[in-house]
């Protein structure tokens, strides 16, 4: 597999605190990979060393397989980013804005054409900045990361403060940008919400550690629901299941069958029934995504 970012041992601390710990994280081509973790998790800290704004304390950055350290400016000329809120001339038309920026990157002028047709801004092209709302100068914002045409483009929040028309407006532009243009794009969130409805993998980060790295589809498998049982004489019930060779499990007097389809959960119930068992409710459980987020989070900060 072509990786277009990866890490290895990647560590960053300030004087005592570790704000990055011996990260190693995989970003594939192609993929829109969400790098999700509570706020002061180091999510920022790492994408500020991925950009070269800050050197990392050890570990070493490859980024298109070449070492970041060695050739830093080669790599960067292929990277479009938006970290934190992007800054504009108010006074300044959307145009004039990114012909500022285009004469600094020396992309060619009808560029910025492009970048504003991409991020659905070619009608306000001429409106001053200062009369745009917060979900216009973040698609702004986009469209100047995205002038010199970039293989890796990485956001850093980028939903932060939009009301939820903005949110949904910024969601399909980004799912938009791998297949329509094939770029790899890196999103950081807090909110597993945005990066469930975005992302093909995600990496969590809490305390400056990588806890989880793989496919959303891997993620979305922990988040598959459980049938619970409740039962007369539940031990025994439970070992009689098992006598079955029904898989389930057992917590505070309640039976609970991971993953099973309807099939087997009917032939677990009759076979309860046969062995004189009551079988007093059947429900199932449903783990959402945000719980098993938080449930890592919470099993790595307790260790």
């Amino acid at each position: 597999m072509e990786y277009i970012v990866r890490t290895e041992n990647l560590s960053k601390d300030f004087g005592q605190e570790k704000a990055v710990s011996g990260l190693n994280m995989k970003i594939p081509k192609g993929e829109i990979y969400g790098f999700l973790g509570p706020n002061g998790a180091g999510k920022t800290t790492t994408i500020r060393m991925l950009l070269g704004l800050i050197k990392p304390t050890s570990g070493r950055i490859e980024i298109f397989q070449k070492d970041l350290k060695k050739e830093r400016l080669t790599i960067l000329g292929r990277v479009g980013s938006l970290v934190e809120t992007p800054s504009y001339y108010p006074h300044l038309t959307a145009n004039e804005n990114l012909e500022a920026m285009r004469k600094i990157l020396g992309v060619r002028k009808q560029r910025i054409a492009e970048v504003l047709e991409i991020v659905r801004l070619t009608d306000a092209a001429d409106k001053k900045v200062k009369g745009f709302s917060l979900g216009m100068k973040q698609r702004l914002g986009i469209a100047a990361s995205l002038l010199n045409n970039p293989e890796l483009l990485i956001l850093d929040e980028p939903t932060n403060g939009l009301d939820p028309s903005g949110i949904i407006e910024i969601r399909n532009l980004i799912k938009s940008l791998p297949s329509e243009y094939g770029m790899t794009v890196l999103i950081s969130s807090h909110l597993l919400s945005e990066i469930d409805q975005m992302a093909t993998t995600v990496g969590i980060v809490t305390k400056g550690k990588m806890i989880f790295q793989d496919s959303i589809e891997a993620m979305r498998m922990y988040a598959q629901q459980s049938v619970l049982l409740k039962v007369s004489e539940s031990d025994k019930a439970w070992r009689s299941l098992l006598g079955r060779g029904i898989k389930a499990g057992l917590d505070n007097g309640i039976i609970s069958l991971p993953q099973q389809s309807d099939e087997k959960v009917a032939e677990a119930v009759r076979g309860l029934v046969a062995d004189g068992f009551s079988v007093y409710r059947v429900e199932e459980e449903k783990r959402s995504l945000e719980d098993i987020f938080l449930q890592m989070t919470r099993e790595e900060q307790a260790g």
